[in-house]
């Protein structure tokens, strides 16, 4: 199984995942023709995707969905609702997922994961095959046990360190998208982040990838400053960005 990543941000987020002839998107935050032109730098074109999963309805994750679908007729995945909070007009084929229940695509194997978010059905996801686990977990204000056992015993995981919070009570952000983003739905702080990882059993884990990384609330050096005593142990460790989100990478 391989994993990539178009972009992670608040400007647009987009997962790839792959296992032999079946990709999956999760996400797309991106226009129809940005979405291409990523894809092209990861050598995979739109009409080789099997899918899409959508985590949640804002804009930086699901802007793009219906337009990439109705232009490649692909099916999409998401929850009742993610589906009924927003008008995405028609869609070619549209995959309920109720009670967060797993499904398959092709080869790969999915298990939707209910976190605490400010949206209106939240899913992340765990992605399974050939034996290996690919735990994808971002946009979520605290770690719940529930969470904890559905990602715990990963090969390889995408997790988010959103926000220093320091930086964001100092930040542009009005008083109240503040306490949203630091508040129990909004996004995972850097040290919540190092707490998460204190705690995961990391025997299996050979890559972590540090994710949706704010631009305004945060920044890699303080991102790379709270996990340093976490992160030890762990075979190979990367930090998405906005802009190129990370290259293929392969769970052995």
């Amino acid at each position: 199984m391989q994993f990539a990543s178009l972009g992670s941000g608040s400007r647009g987020n987009a997962t790839l995942v792959r296992s032999g002839d079946d990709c999956v998107l999760i996400d797309c935050g991106f226009t129809v023709k940005e979405t291409q032109r990523r894809l092209a730098r990861l050598g995979v074109a739109a009409e080789q995707l099997a899918a899409v999963l959508v985590t949640h309805e804002h804009s930086d994750h699901l802007s793009g969905v219906a337009p990439l679908a109705r232009r490649y007729r692909l099916p999409v995945y998401m929850t009742p609702g993610t589906y009924k909070a927003r008008d995405l007009g028609e869609l070619p084929a549209l995959e309920l997922i109720h009670g967060y229940q797993s499904f398959s695509v092709g080869s790969l194997d999915v298990t939707p994961v209910a976190v605490p978010h400010d949206a209106r059905e939240p899913a992340q996801f765990v992605v399974q095959a050939a034996g290996k686990r690919l735990g994808v977990l971002t946009d979520l204000g605290s770690i719940t046990p529930h969470v904890e056992n559905h990602y715990a015993d990963c090969d390889a995981l995408v997790l988010e360190a959103n926000h220093d919070p320091g930086m964001l009570a100092a930040g542009p952000y009005p008083v109240s998208l503040k306490r949203r983003v630091g508040g129990p739905w909004g996004h995972l702080s850097n040290l919540q982040t190092a707490g998460f990882l204190a705690r995961l059993e990391r025997r299996r884990l050979q890559h972590l990838v540090v994710a949706h990384i704010s631009q305004k609330n945060n920044s890699l050096a303080l991102a790379q400053a709270a996990l340093t005593d976490k992160i030890s142990g762990i075979a190979r460790v990367h930090y998405a960005c906005q802009d190129q989100g990370f290259d293929w990478l392969s769970i052995e």
